[in-house]
């Protein structure tokens, strides 16, 4: 008989320390089944999902069913099509539902795999749009302090993560990283710190020239650094930067997008509209991979120039599996009221976490929709933990204490130290209070761990 194969004898996690999860260091959760928002793992503790399992699972676990019945039904029909100068019915007819729910003139849509591939795809769009109007020059970009909008290549040069970046060289984008929204220990706040930011990105603008410029990219609230709100003003002020620049304005929303902060498209909250908008996630709400990017008319239409070719290509964009699960996902958010749903219970879910100020170790807690951070400190908003305080709060003491708590959240220090929820998007009342208890549960963990009075 053969040796027991373990879930880290040649399965690689992403973003993860290997060698810790191999030899036992902190314990591996190997996850079997979902019910509802529950996760249940291999020794049969459920846990609830407050992470929709990495921003995804919009509608949770409870409609599989549903999805296999759509899923079949296309895997008979049609198993695959690309669309490679071909087109299929389920591509066609969800290109459709996009452009009806987008905002403004965002009537066309570019299918990918997922979130780092609607990056690039969105950079390429945007080159091949100057291109087409005879500004070659147009090769820069900008974006956020922290901001993450993905690994491969292209899309890496955009993220403003110099960890992330440094071990794989010259970045393929030249990029200019401006300032983030975060207002967590600033004495500015409001229209006064929208104008310092604004400032900020006419300053590189100017330097660099603005005919230079392609497009700035943004998340309507920025993920990497904890939930970072706009303020008031920021999003109109860089249309009209960019609409003064001939800049394009790319919204970032793999993780804002399809009710994440109660909209189909998080930027709509902000009054703004952008020339383009990046998706994934919750477009299928992860019942299957997917992305897509959403192009207005202004930016589409010199692709449809008589003999001009749209160089750019995924074989698995606009999967007809992906599609069909995809146009499936859209209409039980609409006849599970998910949109309504999320507006109801934000601001009851904003409450049940401010109580969790009470405890010392909570400096911030920020957010909107089902998409918030909770900000950790030593001693007071003004103090930071360290780096050999990081590596002992996030990696030894917070793996186990939400274990424990049976509750699946995100710890990061892309930033500062904070931990992250976003549970699925059909959470009610008591479901949101469950969460924030447990949520609690695990911050008195941590506080006991690190020396930190809990009252």
């Amino acid at each position: 008989m053969g040796a027991t194969v373990t879930a880290t004898d040649h399965l690689l996690l992403h973003f993860a320390r290997n060698g810790g999860a191999r030899d036992g260091d902190t314990e591996l959760l190997v996850l079997e089944r979902g019910e509802g928002v529950f996760v249940i793992d291999s020794l049969g503790r459920r846990h609830l999902d407050g992470l929709s399992n990495l921003f995804c699972a919009q509608l949770g676990y409870s409609f599989g069913a549903e999805m296999a019945e759509v899923a079949g039904r296309q895997l008979i029909e049609l198993p695959f099509a690309t669309n490679w100068g071909v087109a299929h019915p389920a591509a066609v007819e969800l290109a459709t539902r996009l452009a009806e729910i987008a905002p403004g003139s965002l009537d066309h849509v570019f299918f990918t795999s997922g979130g780092s591939e609607s990056v690039e795809a969105a950079w390429k769009l945007v080159r091949q749009y100057h291109l087409a109007r005879g500004e070659p020059q147009r090769t820069k970009a900008i974006a956020r302090d922290r901001a993450y909008h993905g690994v491969t290549l292209g899309a890496l040069a955009l993220t403003g993560v110099p960890g992330f970046k440094e071990p794989f060289g010259t970045p393929a984008i030249e990029t200019f990283h401006v300032a983030n929204t975060n207002d967590f220990r600033r004495p500015e706040s409001g229209r006064e710190l929208t104008a310092l930011l604004l400032a900020e990105v006419e300053t590189v603008v100017d330097r660099e020239g603005a005919e230079t410029i392609a497009m700035v990219i943004a998340e309507p609230v920025q993920n990497a650094g904890g939930c970072l709100q706009p303020p008031d003003g920021y999003w109109a002020g860089l249309r009209e930067i960019c609409d003064r620049h001939g800049i394009l304005l790319v919204a970032d929303e793999v993780i804002t997008g399809f009710g994440r902060l109660g909209e189909w498209f998080g930027v709509t909250r902000f009054g703004a509209e952008p020339d383009l908008i990046t998706t994934a996630k919750g477009l299928t709400s992860a019942y299957a991979p997917m992305g897509a990017v959403l192009a207005s008319d202004r930016v589409a239409t010199p692709l449809y120039d008589s003999g001009r070719t749209l160089l750019h290509g995924i074989t698995f964009g606009g999967h007809p599996l992906s599609a069909a699960i995809a146009l499936k996902n859209l209409e039980l958010f609409e006849r599970e009221q998910v949109l309504d749903n999320v507006r109801e219970h934000e601001s009851y879910l904003a409450g049940q976490l401010e109580s969790l100020r009470r405890l010392p170790i909570v400096g911030d807690i920020r957010g909107s929709g089902y998409f918030w951070a909770v900000e950790l400190v030593p001693d007071g908003p003004e103090t930071r933990f360290d780096d050999a305080q990081r590596e002992e709060l996030l990696r030894k003491c917070l793996p186990g204490a939400l274990i424990r708590a049976q509750l699946i959240a995100r710890g990061d220090d892309r930033g500062d130290t904070v931990i992250q929820i976003a549970p699925p998007l059909i959470c009610d009342r008591p479901l949101l209070e469950d969460l924030v208890g447990r949520l609690g549960d695990v911050l008195a963990t941590l506080s006991e761990h690190m020396g930190i009075p809990t009252a």
